[in-house]
């Protein structure tokens, strides 16, 4: 039973999960990291109790998978300075072609959601993008719907002073 529940869920939710990894993590590993979150629901269907909506579970789950993520690459990131043999890699995860298939605008936009932190990140992506209510949204993070209202004024605000130039140059938008 649960297999053919996760399927459907994978059918409706994927891309959602997929758009929100990728603007949490990049794109270079969002693809991965969205079978790894269905691969968690599957394993973890048990536990889900119908409290909150499927999609919600699901982006929550992505937001574990993402943190995990980051962890791992903190530890490959500390790792890299004791190994002394160990050969430079790209200052990106972003390939060519992905920049260059993201129109101008969502390049932009993506860039300067990519330098906020984490909590403004995942409330942008969540309520900006995904366009999850705030109950939702309170769900995925695991907060309270009056700290997911604060949080979002206040990323809204540091993306539009990041839009209007404050801190993105010319140079870091390609």
């Amino acid at each position: 039973m649960g297999t053919h529940i996760i399927s459907e869920w994978f059918t409706k939710y994927s891309d959602n999960v997929y758009q929100y990894l990728i603007y949490r993590v990049g794109y270079k590993d969002a693809e991965d990291l969205a079978q790894e979150v269905f691969i968690r629901a599957l394993k973890g269907i048990d536990s889900f109790q119908g409290n909150s909506q499927p999609k919600t579970w699901l982006i929550r789950i992505a937001q574990n998978v993402a943190v995990d993520y980051f962890r791992q690459q903190k530890r490959k990131h500390w790792k890299s300075y004791l190994s002394l043999d160990k050969v430079s890699e790209p200052c990106t995860d972003e390939t060519p072609d992905f920049l260059l298939g993201m129109k101008e605008d969502n390049l932009i936009l993506y860039k300067a959601i990519q330098s906020l932190k984490p909590s403004y990140k995942d409330v942008l992506i969540l309520r900006g993008i995904q366009e999850l209510s705030s109950k939702e949204t309170a769900e995925c993070l695991n907060w309270n719907e009056n700290k997911v209202r604060i949080t979002y004024f206040r990323a809204k605000t540091a993306l539009k002073k990041k839009l209007d130039g404050g801190t993105l140059h010319e140079q870091e938008q390609f």
